[in-house]
């Protein structure tokens, strides 16, 4: 599982920093998390490809969903023929599709709009997007990709001691299947070990601090957080419905996350976010200030 930022600043873009969007990768899979205006020449600069499906808006701030509106236009000249699915908050879908028809151009694949209640999961095979409540102005959601719980590691040596011929026999003790060889029964228990976690990546969007993030973020391999003010302005942030790089870190360290990433930096600490990472390692070590262009691997917890 791969993040790419593609922009990491509040309101508007600086010199060195766009507004916000990422990439997530995983398994093959592409998706996108908001698509501020400039997201695709980021996409060009940081080779992540168009070969995505879905995009999912956190809320519909001009500055997380202007750039579908150039973005939808390229693909079409691109001649691209799958659909593009846009996902956005219950009550956002009229707003969206104004911006999907702007202008006189028409796209030449289809661009359904699935509005998104909390808990709505939109379900991929052995993966989930879960979208939960945030708090900030008007409808706003976070994500969380949450992977299923992958099968135990099979245990191929004892399988030879024992006798099971390699092939058929060793898929099915894998996929939780009795077996016979040779008038003696083997059970998956015997050669499978406990079933292993998945990753859980957690997106918030513009928020404050809630719990709706502590609980779908709890034990979260990588929380993206956003960290929009340093503690100095902490009385603006509640006023406008964001978070404090001191805030998000107190949050991530009460509910076990492994790893934070801090993004959405207002235009003030753009060029120098040291002053937010400073406020939030003290409280949660394993943090990191995003930057356009970052790349965070996610591995699974054995790795």
């Amino acid at each position: 599982m791969r993040v790419t930022f593609l922009g990491t600043a509040a309101a508007r873009p600086t010199v060195g920093r766009n507004v916000s969007s990422l990439i997530m990768q995983r398994e093959g899979d592409t998706m996108m998390f908001d698509c501020g205006e400039g997201t695709q020449r980021q996409m060009m600069r940081y080779g992540t490809g168009f070969a995505f499906s879905d995009i999912f808006f956190t809320h519909l701030h001009a500055d997380h969903f202007l750039g579908v509106i150039g973005l939808l236009r390229t693909l079409g000249l691109q001649a691209r023929e799958e659909p593009v699915h846009l996902w956005t908050p219950r009550g956002t879908a009229d707003t969206l599709r104004q911006a999907v028809d702007l202008g006189v151009e028409r796209v030449p694949f289809e661009v359904p709009i699935h509005e998104l209640e909390p808990g709505e999961a939109v379900k991929r095979g052995d993966y989930d997007v879960v979208p939960f409540r945030t708090q900030h102005a008007g409808r706003s959601l976070g994500y969380a990709v949450v992977e299923h719980p992958r099968m135990g590691r099979f245990n191929a040596a004892l399988a030879r001691e024992l006798g099971i011929p390699e092939g058929p026999l060793w898929g099915k003790l894998h996929h939780g299947e009795t077996v016979e060889v040779d008038g003696r029964v083997f059970d998956p228990g015997e050669l499978v070990g406990e079933a292993r976690p998945g990753r859980r990546v957690v997106y918030t969007g513009d928020t404050r601090p809630t719990a709706g993030t502590r609980e779908h973020a709890r034990d979260a391999d990588l929380l993206i957080h956003e960290a929009t003010f340093a503690q100095d302005e902490a009385d603006r942030a509640v006023a406008t419905g964001h978070s404090t790089a001191r805030e998000a870190a107190e949050l991530a360290a009460s509910i076990g996350v492994r790893r934070l990433a801090l993004t959405h930096f207002s235009p003030r600490y753009a060029d120098d976010p040291r002053l937010l990472e400073r406020e939030a390692k003290p409280l949660f070590p394993d943090v990191v200030t995003a930057y356009d262009g970052m790349v965070i691997e996610v591995p699974y917890r054995e790795a």
